[in-house]
């Protein structure tokens, strides 16, 4: 099975927010990014993948799968990791372990006892002494210990420090090295993609603008630099949006390649971080609301 999530031409509209024909693939073995503003979707999106929600149109398969008759399958084979965790903060881990196994069928002790010495974590403790980095450690133990395939993580990083957003981020790397688990990693903090996501969906204000290799995206878009005297009205349409001041401009273009050779040494190019696309694409689309 090439793919693990596949969505279909899927609309929601949810408290005034729509979702529109959203359609793409994860592949299975990879970590996925999934980035957009806040606001953008993400998390309807993620709970229509969970089948939290159900789509007002179109269709989400997960494994191959359609939630309709497969349900309890497909629920079996997924873990989940986000910012607010659910855990009883009156419990200790062991406590809350004992709740959960019964659910999967697969639950492994061995396993969860595997992470749980890997990560550091008291199995006695309550649950409520636990820092934010604990916490997240110990939603992934438990999203793991019932060999989950797919892993979908909602803003895991979010208010993580430095340092172990890096621990967190490396071993999410190392966790899909053998080719079987998926990860599928909704974050607003484009920077952690950058050290471990093989593919990148993007959305923006509830749209599919794209969804590549992460590498293919660096080769595309490229941030120029430059002087006024380089725009007129045709190479202005070759940027996605453009910033001026009055020592000069810089703008996003989407055709690396194209623009590199219109402007040739006259401009100074820089690679295109996810945060660059993310910001200028939001720029393009206010500039186009402002002249309609």
């Amino acid at each position: 099975m090439d793919s693990i999530i596949e969505l279909s031409n899927v609309n929601k509209t949810f408290n005034g927010f729509a979702v529109k024909n959203l359609s793409f693939k994860v592949k299975k073995g990879f970590v996925t990014g999934f980035i957009g503003a806040n606001g953008a979707g993400k998390s309807t999106t993620i709970k229509l993948i969970m089948n939290l929600l159900k789509p007002d149109s179109g269709e989400v398969k997960i494994f191959g799968l359609d939630y309709k008759k497969y349900e309890k399958q497909i629920k079996e084979n997924i873990g989940f990791v986000y910012d607010d965790h659910v855990f009883y903060e009156h419990l200790t881990l062991v406590e809350m372990k004992k709740i959960i196994a019964p659910l999967y069928k697969r639950w492994d002790d061995s396993l969860f006892a595997t992470y749980v010495a890997q990560f550091q974590l008291p199995l006695n403790k309550k649950l409520k002494t636990f820092s934010k980095g604990m916490l997240m450690k110990a939603s992934l133990a438990i999203a793991l210990s019932h060999h989950a395939q797919l892993i979908n993580m909602d803003e895991p990083t979010a208010g993580l420090d430095p340092v172990f957003r890096r621990e967190f981020l490396a071993l999410l790397h190392e966790l899909v090295q053998d080719g079987e688990k998926t990860i599928f990693f909704s974050t607003h903090i484009t920077s952690d993609l950058d050290r471990i996501a093989d593919y990148i969906v993007f959305l923006h204000e509830g749209e599919l603008q794209f969804t590549d290799e992460f590498l293919a995206v660096e080769e595309k878009f490229v941030l120029v630099k430059g002087g006024l005297e380089l725009l007129d009205r045709d190479t202005e349409n070759e940027f996605m949006a453009i910033h001026k001041t009055k020592l000069g401009f810089e703008g996003l273009s989407k055709n690396k390649k194209h623009i590199m050779q219109l402007f040739g040494e006259l401009a100074i190019y820089e690679p295109a971080t996810l945060e660059d696309i993310m910001f200028y694409t939001k720029k393009e689309s206010e500039q186009i609301a402002a002249i309609s």
